[in-house]
């Protein structure tokens, strides 16, 4: 309610009223004095009224209540140290690969006039801190290393000898490539052994057997020269460059190993092969399975020495690096 207005109102009727309360005489010319007196004193009463109206203070409407709108705060961008995913230590490769527990089959230790490529070459690569076991031709002490408890990273199986053969050793190697092991198989007598008890082994890898490969005394050597089919494959050039085992100088007659293709499963690549432009048959070297396996049907023994042997270094190299990387 405006309060000054009203007691403004008040205060002038009752000066009114009181102006009015004045005696009032009955001369004429006291009369008109007397009324002349009370209404200039009306006069003043008013103008006094309308003074202390404009004098007022003026009291302001209530300012509007104002509800601000809720403020958000945009979280920090993750700093880059934050962000980044934390990684793992690197894997020193060359160090596991020192520490293998590596079992080896090779038929051609009892034998004086040969050397074991496959025995010296492992020996020269300094493993330590595995178990490497060499079973050497008895194909019974590399089945037992091979049912035992020892977990086996690389199992190697280099059949040469030409007065026997078996398939047996193949048997209990098929549990270690399905939990990820590295195998290399060298084989002459694929023919004979193709539907037994390595075939699950071939199926799996992604070859199989092509056909038999002869050599009589008469031979044309360059008829059993190797072509490498891709130069650039690890396989060859890892630790080792290799050339291509181009001339033979054989150890054995007759039977001089076996060609193989490729098959409908796997992943198999081949890498050595009678004829550069044949990239799917008549191959001597693949590898498969991601790398963790290779198999050669070539003998080792009909080439120079100072070839297959840094081959061989090869092979057991990429085999377990291939077995250290296999995630399933």
């Amino acid at each position: 309610m405006n309060s000054p207005r009203w007691f403004m109102k008040l205060f002038v009727l009752v000066l009114a009223a009181l102006a009015c309360s004045i005696p009032v005489t009955t001369n004429g010319g006291d009369a008109d004095i007397e009324e002349t007196r009370v209404a200039l004193a009306v006069q003043q009463t008013g103008m006094a009224a309308q003074q202390m109206t404009m004098s007022a203070p003026t009291i302001p409407p209530p300012a509007e209540t104002y509800t601000p709108y809720p403020t958000y705060t945009l979280p920090a961008p993750p700093s880059e140290e934050a962000s980044e995913a934390p990684t793992s230590a690197p894997v020193d490769m060359k160090a596991l690969i020192k520490a293998s527990n590596i079992l080896i089959y090779e038929d051609i230790v009892g034998d004086p006039d040969l050397v074991p490529v496959v025995t010296n070459t492992v020996n020269a690569m300094g493993f330590s801190g595995g178990r490497i076991m060499n079973a050497g031709d008895g194909l019974g002490r590399f089945k037992e290393y091979a049912n035992s408890a020892t977990k086996w990273d690389l199992m190697i199986v280099a059949a040469e000898e030409r007065r026997s053969f078996s398939g047996e050793m193949f048997e209990v190697m098929y549990d270690h490539i399905n939990n990820g092991g590295a195998v290399v198989i060298e084989v002459w007598y694929l023919d004979d052994v193709a539907s037994g008890k390595i075939a699950p082994i071939l199926s799996k890898c992604g070859v199989s057997f092509a056909r038999d490969w002869w050599r009589d005394n008469q031979y044309d050597p360059f008829n059993y020269s190797i072509y490498w089919l891709d130069k650039y494959h690890p396989l060859l050039s890892t630790p080792n460059t290799v050339t291509a085992p181009s001339y033979p100088y054989p150890e054995w007659f007759g039977d001089a190993g076996d060609l193989i293709k490729l098959g409908s499963g796997g992943d198999a690549v081949l890498v050595g092969g009678l004829f550069a432009s044949r990239k799917t048959d008549y191959g001597v070297l693949a590898s498969c399975l991601g790398g963790r396996m290779v198999i050669q049907t070539f003998s080792t023994h009909d080439y120079k020495l100072d070839i297959v042997q840094p081959l061989w270094e090869n092979y057991i190299t990429y085999t377990l690096t291939k077995h250290y990387e296999y995630v399933p």
